[in-house]
């Protein structure tokens, strides 16, 4: 059974830092390059960022580049955002996902909360 599960979200005050993790099982995950999302209300899904299956190369919206890093551990099957000086705009459900061609996986999702 496949399954993505982010973890890491709660309440944080504007200029602290957040580490979401999302941890993968059930498929071959060294595979699929691995995106994460942000949905706020009442807005679009967004890609916040995303890491090739090595992870040897990541892309960054540009509302986050330069405060946000993710990373990815093949072994563990475990991709990480590391979101520091979190802005009251990065506030939304953050949701990871799997890509491999058609084929793609989402998580649940962890919700993210700032504080001004």
């Amino acid at each position: 059974q496949v399954q993505l599960v982010e973890s890491g979200g709660g309440l944080v005050q504007a200029g602290d830092s957040l580490r979401l993790a999302c941890a993968a099982s059930g498929f071959d995950f060294s595979s699929y390059a691995m995106n994460w999302h942000r949905q706020a209300p009442g807005k679009e899904r967004e890609l916040v960022a995303a890491i090739t299956r090595a992870g040897d190369s990541t892309i960054y919206a540009d509302s986050v580049k330069g405060r946000f890093t993710m990373s990815r551990d093949n072994a563990e099957k475990i991709v990480h955002l590391q979101m520091n000086d979190v802005k009251p705009e990065d506030a939304a459900v953050y949701y990871c996902q799997a890509v491999n061609g058609l084929s793609k996986y989402w998580g649940q999702g962890t919700q993210v909360t700032v504080s001004s």
